[in-house]
């Protein structure tokens, strides 16, 4: 008896050892530049989508990314549910979430206040709290010192060492602007303008184009430097339109 019940807490040990050395309890190393290389978007998380009201357009590519703001992290309750982009959210690795880059992209995130600096790798969506724009994973928080403060300062800057281009941009100037009607009638365009710059859209414009050979007058509102601000935009012109508007990305 003593024997088969030495065997079994040897049994027990072994297992629980095996356990508490998952990967998904373990500190994952340090992202280096040598690390990261082009990978294919994921088939989820990057369509368009609404939270809170909102809607977001991911972007098509992360070069010249570069912004400044405030970053959060998230953890324990997250850990081990599916991310945007289907993989499984890692408290401990080298993460992060971002509202519009594609997934997966990676940035280096730098604490403005302390300097600090990381490589993450983006595979989530969010976060969608005020004006944040990234959340980190724990580990990346602790290794920016963000864990006591819960948020803090930041820069994010896309890495694609692949795009040779990316090295010449300090931003991205992608611009958005709003179809709200295709005409081939000028007065019914002029109509619609003045409809939607009476209700406060201002920026309602018409542009005609050449389609097969006939003129057509399409209406636009725009342009916007911001996903998040078309999206608010966008709720508003469906008070005033029989269509739902497009959203065009130049």
């Amino acid at each position: 008896m003593r024997s088969a019940l030495s065997i079994f807490i040897c049994l027990l040990a072994i297992a629980v050892a095996g356990c508490s050395s998952s990967p998904m309890k373990s500190v994952q190393k340090h992202i280096d530049y040598s690390d990261i290389k082009r990978e294919p978007y994921s088939r989820t998380g990057n369509n368009v989508y609404t939270v809170f009201g909102v809607t977001y357009f991911p972007l098509s590519s992360a070069v010249g990314y570069r912004e400044k703001g405030i970053a959060s992290w998230y953890g324990r309750k997250f850990h081990g549910r599916r991310t945007s982009s289907g993989e499984t959210y890692n408290m401990y690795a080298m993460t992060a979430a971002h509202k519009t880059l594609p997934l997966p992209s990676y940035v280096e995130v730098t604490n403005l206040k302390n300097n600090r600096k990381v490589i993450l790798r983006v595979n989530d969506r969010g976060p969608f709290v005020d004006d944040r724009i990234i959340d980190l994973s724990y580990t990346a928080a602790k290794e920016l010192d963000l864990i006591g403060s819960g948020t803090g300062p930041v820069l994010v800057e896309a890495i694609t060492p692949w795009d040779s281009a990316s090295a010449s941009l300090s931003k991205v100037d992608y611009k958005y602007l709003i179809s709200t009607g295709v005409f081939s009638s000028r007065e019914n365009a002029d109509k619609l303008t003045n409809k939607l710059k009476r209700s406060g859209f201002k920026k309602a414009h018409i542009r005609s184009k050449n389609v097969s050979g006939s003129t057509m007058y399409q209406v636009l509102v725009g342009p916007y430097q911001s996903s998040e601000k078309v999206g608010y935009i966008v709720e508003d012109l469906l008070l005033y339109l029989t269509e739902s508007p497009v959203v065009i990305r130049e």
